[in-house]
């Protein structure tokens, strides 16, 4: 009868100490501790934010009417404004793309609806590309000239996320390096933390997973979907190492 107790007691310190151990691991960026072969393995975390170095803006604007030549006149000029006004913003010619006008008569779909209250919809896109992130940003906030020209503005419809400029970073590769040497630093700063804890010595590298590098908005989104002109790099490397 008194065996039971005494079960239920260690029973109880073995859990307590088996919580005790996962908090420390997980406090310590510990991954991974094996004493048959006396390694352990770590995880190493780099983040930085950085900003874009190229953006897109796809200025879109429509026109309905009954009338094609009226329509495709409005868009002509709707077009013509467009592009006096991104001049008027500094950009030259070489970073402004002009798409061709296109006109739809509802009326010839298969499937048109004879209550349409206009016939022919356009539309026209005009797309600055550059590498002046700034310059965009700035002409994207000061476009209240164009509305009240009478240019009707639409959505950004040649890409996800919205209207607005989408932000790159084409520099990739310049950041990538320095993020994951950050990341190895970071896991070898906990393999000798722990090593110093265990008692024991930190030995060479067994392992090493470099992992992958995520791109997300600055926002705290957890993707990049353009609209965002600060990018935040994340990398998780993992690494492994012996024990002495």
């Amino acid at each position: 009868m008194n065996d039971a107790p005494l079960a239920r007691l260690v029973a109880a310190l073995l859990l307590a100490a088996g919580l005790v151990l996962a908090g420390f691991l997980v406090g310590t960026g510990l991954e991974r501790f094996r004493m048959a072969d006396r390694s352990v393995t770590v995880k190493g975390l780099a983040e930085k934010d950085v900003e874009s170095d190229f953006a897109t803006w796809t200025l879109a604007f429509r026109r309905g009417g009954n009338e094609f030549g009226a329509v495709q006149k409005a868009l002509a000029d709707d077009r013509d404004r467009v592009v006096e006004f991104l001049r008027a913003q500094g950009f030259a010619d070489a970073e402004i793309e002009v798409r061709p006008l296109q006109v739809q008569d509802l009326f010839a779909r298969e499937y048109a609806q004879g209550n349409q209250p206009l016939r022919f919809n356009g539309v026209g896109r005009v797309v600055v590309k550059t590498s002046r992130v700034a310059a965009v940003e700035a002409a994207a906030l000061a476009v209240d000239p164009l509305i009240q020209a009478g240019v009707q503005l639409t959505g950004n419809d040649d890409g996800p996320g919205g209207p607005g400029p989408r932000y790159q970073l084409r520099g990739f590769n310049d950041v990538k390096a320095p993020l994951l040497a950050e990341a190895t630093r970071n896991a070898r700063e906990q393999a000798l933390k722990f090593a110093a804890e265990a008692g024991a010595q930190l030995g060479k590298l067994k392992n090493a997973n470099q992992g992958v590098i995520t791109i997300s908005g600055s926002d705290g989104q957890g993707f990049d979907d353009g609209s965002s002109r600060t990018k935040r790099l994340r990398v998780v490397s993992t690494f492994e190492y012996e024990l002495r």
